[in-house]
């Protein structure tokens, strides 16, 4: 199938437009304008949910099933660098991640959609969901607001700077990992630096923690499955020859697979408490719980590649290697079937990872994005 070649040059100006325009999470209202405007100018009808998110709605040949495509549209509190000419003009924001492309491509998506509502079978949900990047996570809003009642099943895309140009792909069950961070408080007994036998040095005691901690990954997982545990941060002591009665460490949690999770959890707390006991000290584990774990159902990752290897050729489908990133579309997995899809972009123009102050979307890739949502719509039953 070709994709129009207005239909891509409108899909990149939106994206510019979008990209100067960045709105933090929650706080998208400019966007939520933009887009239901667009909508509403394609005759799609706009369901009711709480702005700042928009869902609109088309009704297939056959409207017994209905599914879900999906894009996040919030931006990230980052200082843009470099000199492209569509730079973000929000000081402080930008969208460094790739959101106004996901955005650009479901609209051209919505456009085609218009134009071609024959072609395809089921109904089809199109979510342009806000605040993809916080917790409280805005797919958990979605889906308390009933946005899934009447989804059959529901598909997403990434454009991915981690995977080469030219290349679509998936897993066929965990893909991205959860996240969760932690909050650790260890009260020891402060004192002279002269003299640590009259105290509990809190210090001391949070070091054999974080060394312990890794025995969790090492000793507590099963090899085949994955955990980080990073302590990014300590807070202890206010000079040199004091030593600190209370220290606080504070990290991130990620896993692959919700089992996972509660084994590192679960020991974290056990460590702690234990190790604390052991020196005469106290310690509290506080969890700041994220998304889940991102896993895909085999049955539709399977019928993603199945499109993928008919409509783009074998050698454009890749198996991929789960990440340990997390991305809140998993909430949307936990409630109904469907895929997460990375499109590769990796090279020249996209050579700076998501998050960075350079990063930058290669918009050569939106053709190959776009012609995939319309191909799932085309071939989904």
């Amino acid at each position: 199938m070709y994709i129009d070649d207005s239909l891509v040059k409108q899909a990149i100006e939106d994206r510019r437009y979008l990209h100067q325009h960045p709105e933090l999470s929650g706080k998208e209202y400019e966007t939520h304008a933009f887009i239901r405007q667009r909508l509403e100018s394609l005759k799609i009808e706009i369901l009711n949910y709480q702005a700042p998110s928009v869902v609109g709605f088309v009704k297939g040949t056959n409207g017994n099933k209905t599914i879900a495509l999906r894009a996040d549209i919030d931006a990230l509190p980052i200082v843009e660098e470099g000199d492209k000419p569509y730079i973000s003009k929000n000081p402080g924001v930008a969208h460094a991640c790739g959101h106004d492309g996901h955005t650009a491509v479901l609209l051209a998506v919505a456009d085609w959609l218009s134009k071609n509502r024959e072609q395809v079978v089921p109904n089809i949900m199109l979510i342009f969901q806000s605040a993809e990047e916080i917790t409280p996570s805005g797919a958990d809003q979605l889906i308390q607001q009933g946005v899934l009642d009447k989804v059959d099943a529901i598909y997403g895309i990434h454009l991915w700077q981690g995977m080469e140009k030219g290349k679509i792909g998936l897993t066929h069950g965990p893909m991205m990992a959860s996240v969760d961070d932690f909050e650790i408080t260890i009260q020891g007994s402060g004192g002279h630096g002269s003299m640590p036998h009259e105290t509990v040095d809190s210090i001391y005691v949070a070091t054999q923690v974080i060394q312990a901690f890794q025995s969790i990954i090492s000793r507590n997982l099963n090899p085949i499955d994955s955990g980080v545990i990073t302590v990014g941060k300590m807070e202890a002591g206010t000079t040199y020859n004091i030593i600190p009665e209370q220290a606080k460490l504070i990290g991130t949690i990620r896993a692959l697979t919700p089992h996972a999770v509660k084994t590192i959890q679960t020991q974290m707390v056990k460590l702690t408490e234990g190790i604390c006991q052991a020196y005469g000290a106290k310690g509290q584990v506080d969890f700041i719980h994220g998304t889940p774990p991102l896993v895909n159902d085999r049955e539709k990752a399977l019928f993603i590649e199945t499109v993928i290897r008919d409509e783009f050729g074998e050698d454009v489908f890749t198996l991929v290697d789960p990440v340990m990133g997390g991305e809140d579309f998993s909430y949307y997995l936990q409630k109904k079937p469907g895929a997460f899809i990375f499109v590769g972009m990796s090279g020249e123009k996209s050579q700076y990872p998501h998050h960075h102050p350079k990063f930058d979307l290669d918009e050569d890739v939106f053709p190959d994005a776009i012609k995939l949502f319309i191909e799932i719509m085309k071939n989904h039953d």
